[in-house]
Parts: C-alpha cells; sequence; structure tokens
C-alpha cells in the first residue's frame, strides 16, 4: 500500500475508522427476488420471541413451523424434527445437477439468547426498521443468516434454478445452549439428513473488514475455540451468621474464582490466526510486532475484542450462587465459568484452570465441546472469494478464528469441513463484535441484500 503509515497501531486506528463504500459493489441493475424478499423475512423472524434461557427452557417450534411453510410455499419438502415438546428443528433438500457430487450443508439456528426490552432503544422483538438498519434480538445471531438463506433458496427454486450438487438445509434449535436439543441431537439421532455432506456454511463468517476505500477484508471462519462450561463447588461449614467462621464455603469460592477470572492466559498462534494477522500486517503494508500483538490487536475497532480472545484461552466467571439466608452461612458455594480455549490447547488449559482454583473446589462440566481448525483452501474457499470480489471488487477473502462457538462442533462430528460464511458488506464504524448478545442488535438493510447476491453467486458456483 502506498504511503502506509510506519507505527502499525496508527494504521489500523485508521483502517478501523474508514469511510463505508457507497458504491463499486458491482450489483445487478434490479434486484433478484431474494434480493426483494429478504428483509421482509428477517423482519418476520425477528418477531418470534425464540428465546433459549438454558436448561431445557426454548420454544422453537413457531418460527420453525413458519420456516416450514416458506420452505413448501415453492415447492420443497421441510421434515419438522422435535427433541423434545417445542424443541423444533427443519430440514429439507434441494436437489442439484450433479448427484455424484456430496452435498453442501447450509445451517443455522433460530434460537436466540434473551433480551431486556428495557435497555433496548427499540422493542427486541420488533423487527423494527431504523437508521438503515433492522433491529432485533437475533438480528446477527442469526436470523440474518436464516433469512438470506431462505430467500435464496426459495428464489432458486421458484426459478427452475438448480445448484450444482444437492444442498442440505437445516434451521436447527438450541443452538445458544450448546446444541443438544439441536444439532447436537439431529447428529446423534438422524445423522441420515446429513450422512453424505462433506461441507457446510453456517454463521459468523464473510463479514467485512474495512482497510481502505480500496481494500475491505472478509473474514472467513477457519476455526473456532473450544467450548469448557464448568460448574465449580466448595463445600464449607454451615452455621450462624454472627459466628466467627474458618470454614467459609462463600469465601473460599470467591478467591479461588478471583483467582482465575484475573488470570491472564499465555498468547498462543494457531495457524489460523498467524494467517489472518499476516494477511492484516500485508493489507497495510507493515510488519506486525510478534512482541506486542495485544497492542496491535487493540486497534482493530470494532474486531478487536473478538480478534483479541484468538491469541489466548480464556476463562470468565458468571454466576455466583450460595446460600439462602443472610444469617446463615452456607455448607456450600456454587459458580460457573465460560471457559474458551484454543485448537490444540484444552489439556494445558485444564491443567492451568485446576492449579489456579486449588484442591477445594469441585470442578464438574456443565458443556465440554471440541475445538476446530481447518485450511484455508480448496475449491468452496475458492467459490466464497470469487462470489465476495464478484459483489465487491475491493474484496479479500482471509480466514480467522471464532471466539465463541457453533454448530459446526455438532456437524463436523459427521466428518463435515465447517466453514463460516454468512457474507455482510458492513459500515467500518459499526460494532459487529459487540452486538452479538448485546443492545440493540442489528443488521444494515443494505447488507442483508448484499449477503443474498453474494450467497446465490457462491451457491451457483459451489
Amino acid at each position: 500500500m502506498a504511503n502506509a503509515p510506519h507505527d502499525p497501531t496508527d494504521a489500523l486506528a485508521a483502517a478501523a475508522t474508514g469511510d463505508p463504500l457507497a458504491a463499486r459493489t458491482g450489483r445487478p441493475a434490479a434486484p433478484s427476488a431474494a434480493e426483494s424478499e429478504v428483509v421482509d423475512l428477517c423482519r418476520d423472524l425477528l418477531r418470534f420471541e425464540s428465546v433459549n434461557r438454558g436448561n431445557g427452557d426454548g420454544h422453537e417450534r413457531p418460527i420453525a413451523e413458519y420456516v416450514a411453510t416458506r420452505l413448501a410455499e415453492v415447492g420443497l419438502e421441510p421434515v419438522l424434527l422435535e427433541s423434545a415438546p417445542g424443541r423444533t428443528s427443519v430440514v429439507t433438500r434441494v436437489e442439484g445437477t450433479d448427484p455424484s457430487r456430496s452435498p453442501l450443508l447450509i445451517h443455522g439456528h433460530l434460537d436466540v439468547v434473551p433480551a431486556d426490552p428495557s435497555e433496548w432503544r427499540v422493542h427486541p422483538f420488533s423487527g423494527e426498521e431504523a437508521d438503515g438498519c433492522l433491529w432485533g434480538r437475533g438480528a446477527i445471531d442469526m436470523k440474518d443468516m436464516d433469512a438470506m438463506t431462505l430467500a435464496v433458496v426459495r428464489d432458486m427454486v421458484r426459478s427452475g434454478r438448480r445448484p450444482p450438487r444437492d444442498l442440505v438445509v437445516a434451521f436447527v434449535a438450541d443452538e445458544e445452549a450448546g446444541g443438544t436439543l439441536g444439532a447436537r441431537w439431529l447428529v446423534d439421532n438422524h445423522p441420515d439428513h446429513f450422512a453424505d455432506c462433506t461441507e457446510a456454511i453456517s454463521e459468523v463468517g464473510g463479514f467485512s473488514y474495512t482497510v481502505s476505500d480500496d481494500l475491505r477484508l472478509y473474514l472467513i471462519e477457519t476455526a473456532q475455540k473450544g467450548i469448557a462450561w464448568m460448574k465449580l463447588t466448595v463445600a464449607g461449614r454451615a452455621g450462624h451468621g454472627s459466628m466467627i467462621s474458618e470454614d467459609n464455603a462463600v469465601t473460599k469460592l470467591c478467591e479461588a474464582v478471583a483467582r482465575l477470572g484475573r488470570h491472564q492466559f499465555p498468547i498462543v498462534v494457531t495457524p489460523t490466526v498467524r494467517v489472518f494477522l499476516d494477511s492484516i500486517g500485508e493489507a497495510l503494508g507493515i510488519e506486525l510486532p510478534a512482541d506486542d500483538l495485544e497492542t496491535t490487536i487493540a486497534k482493530l475497532g470494532p474486531i478487536a475484542r473478538m480478534i483479541g480472545a484468538t491469541i489466548r484461552n480464556t476463562a470468565n466467571p458468571t454466576q455466583l450462587a450460595a446460600g439462602h439466608k443472610v444469617n446463615v452461612i452456607p455448607g456450600e458455594a456454587v459458580a460457573y465459568v465460560d471457559g474458551r480455549y484454543l485448537p490444540g490447547q484444552e489439556e494445558e488449559f485444564l491443567r492451568q484452570v485446576d492449579e489456579l482454583l486449588g484442591p477445594e473446589v469441585r470442578r464438574e462440566w456443565v458443556v465440554n465441546d471440541q475445538a476446530l481448525e481447518t485450511g484455508f483452501d480448496g475449491p468452496l474457499v475458492d467459490a466464497m472469494a470469487s462470489a465476495l470480489r464478484a459483489e465487491d471488487p475491493a474484496a479479500r477473502a482471509v480466514p480467522y478464528m471464532l471466539s465463541g462457538g457453533t454448530d459446526a462442533k455438532s456437524f463436523s462430528r459427521l466428518g463435515i469441513r465447517c466453514f463460516g460464511f454468512s457474507p455482510l458488506l458492513l459500515p467500518p464504524d459499526l460494532d459487529f463484535a459487540g452486538m452479538f448478545h448485546g443492545v440493540d442488535e442489528r443488521v444494515p438493510v443494505d447488507a442483508l441484500r448484499f449477503g443474498v447476491r453474494v450467497l446465490d453467486r457462491f451457491l451457483a458456483a459451489s
């Protein structure tokens, strides 16, 4: 890049606050039917309160029936699969032109995390359109991709266009609680729907990061951290709150949780993260300092928190519970921790966790699910990059690691190679990462239409 700043932190800060691109995206003269209806589909999906509170407390049946109806309207044959009352997933298949090729799986989840209306500018289940965006819980996690998939598949079938290979399309329950009643249940109980799939796409990938007017990186998810949700229990001596207590369960637990929560795990750069950081450096014409990655990543703007969490393991305490009365010392105290470990780091991560907690803390699993990592190569990756460039000539596809987890963890158990590819052209100043499970979640309307165009091109070439 000509005249690139020599200070990498200055360069990254400048990139993170660049001006959005208003044109040069190669869009067709007239919108397709998919492009025309994706906003309405997304709005409808946002109005379903498909909240998943965990511990089996969720109800996806109404939104699953809506999706099934939209699929059946164009002649597809959706199947409703229910793991428990109200915990409903939808699966259908679009026939391709080459039966010798393995199908591509497109999967999205229908559930969302809770949202408190008092904290939002608009009601989180209104699907309101304002400031060029659709607002609502699930707007980017992940009813946007659900709507784009519905729109493209409906248009494809209506118009008589067939993809090169079969598409298996799944809209699933319970992703926000680890997929036990959704993708994991489908893989364990109905693997025949997916057994011949070899590749898959889903959420949190294909979104843009603006470097300059002439260059946008589109982050394709090729890796994700493992999930280590833990229950921590400490026993102590129960007694009267007015007396001296030398064996207080609450005190011991809080001390252990504080040690864990304040601990900074060492930096480990995995192959995916290394390629991503090298791509950032190349795009900016600089060499990123290996001895100060945190300062450098902090200048990445809206994606800094997401990328920063992919250079080390993390363990965040999230819940505490003990006692039932203010003057009674409880005999037991419990905490919950959201742990995430890098690919290849599970054993070392747990060793360090147990060392920090100490011998008096009993650790149990709430969810323990694998880390994933695949290469950034092959015809499917080429098709993603090509579809992005066709709609945005300034696009450059790069791999990255997701700090969270998706249903890819379950589907990968069938030998499916999974990618995050939910394409969105975003305004450079939009805090995309901060809206996941956050307040005022929203998706730009133009980004939805862009995503439909990219997905349509991608599926036609994949």
